[in-house]
């Protein structure tokens, strides 16, 4: 009894590690079938993807990015994640697991680092070009 046990559960572990992914709901799936190369966007929850297939979860909550500097102005953008443009975002960069952006890197004297999908929207969010899959809800002010 012991052995169907943990042979079920093996087999649940398994399951669940090759075949199911989980997005909050203020996250959506970017999910990339390497065999067919369709790039498709996921839904909040629980989700079903064929083991040939990978997602990058994406937050789409606003995000508050900053230019970090000793300087005294304060340049901080309120920025967020366009789900609806999700293909200009995987034209522009790639697919990747975007939690891996700017992960290994050492910025001492900053109480702000920036890293996985925080880094690139930061870089989108004060690029000179405007992206469609960025928009930029707020710019804070000195004062503010």
């Amino acid at each position: 009894m012991k052995r169907l046990t943990a042979a079920l559960a093996s087999l649940a572990l398994l399951f669940y590690l090759l075949f199911l992914h989980y997005a909050d709901q203020t996250q959506v799936g970017v999910v990339r079938n390497w065999v067919t190369g369709e790039v498709r966007l996921d839904t909040p929850g629980w989700n079903l993807t064929p083991l040939w297939s990978t997602v990058a979860k994406v937050d789409t909550r606003p995000v508050r990015v900053c230019v970090t500097s000793a300087g005294r102005g304060f340049n901080c953008r309120l920025v967020q994640f366009q789900p609806q443009q999700f293909r200009s975002f995987v034209e522009t960069e790639g697919f990747y697991y975007y939690w891996w952006a700017n992960r290994i890197s050492i910025n001492f004297g900053y109480d702000e680092e920036y890293r996985g999908m925080n880094d690139l929207l930061r870089g989108y969010g004060y690029s000179v070009r405007p992206y469609p899959f960025v928009q930029v809800l707020r710019e804070y002010r000195e004062g503010e």
